[in-house]
């Protein structure tokens, strides 16, 4: 009885797959957004960009650099082709050593705009490292390295947990040394 099922479910495979062609693809089954989300966690919080301080004289080095090229250093100057716009760019990261990402060439296309984005400086601090040099207000206090319950230190609460039967365990390696865990007593009943 098992043979005739088996044949039988050839034999309807073998009929459908006449009538309909197959089809088969390279690309792997993933939807459009888990492949989105994959590649916002892959490239983290901060982007790989250099820190830059913008100098004082920012605009004067690129009008002198725009003099050098035979450029008009006005500010609504429009670069009038893509290799002006090369030189004159390549030309500022030579004497800046702060080059234009890709995802802003487009935005400059006049001499202000690169004047502008010459004066303006790059800051890679995260903000939660930015908080530990601001002044905050008296009633804000933030708890930058955060603390593990330990029945045995703990003195706030006289050992007793809000999870008795739930152990902390740190599995981490960097946090090994850092922190101690915490077994739970188990009690049976």
């Amino acid at each position: 009885m098992f043979r005739n099922i088996n044949k039988t479910c050839i034999n309807i495979l073998r009929q459908v797959g006449a009538e309909q062609k197959c089809c088969y693809s390279t690309k792997p089954k993933t939807s459009q957004i888990d492949s989105m989300g994959q590649s916002i966690a892959d490239k983290g919080f901060l982007r790989p960009h250099k820190p830059y301080n913008a100098p004082a004289d920012a605009a004067d080095k690129v009008r002198a650099i725009c003099g050098s090229l035979q450029i008009s250093n006005k500010p609504d100057y429009q670069l009038k082709s893509l290799e002006e716009k090369f030189k004159f760019l390549e030309a500022c990261f030579a004497d800046f050593k702060h080059s234009v990402p890709n995802s802003q060439i487009y935005e400059i296309k006049t001499v202000g705009d690169v004047i502008k984005f010459y004066e303006t400086s790059v800051n890679t601090t995260v903000p939660l490292d930015a908080l530990k040099t601001m002044e905050l207000p008296e009633n804000l206090h933030i708890q930058y390295d955060y603390l593990r319950f330990n029945s045995e230190t703990d003195t706030k609460f006289n050992g007793q947990t809000a999870f008795p039967k739930s152990s902390t365990l740190v599995t981490g390696l960097k946090y090994r040394g850092k922190y101690v865990g915490n077994e739970a007593k188990q009690s049976w009943p």
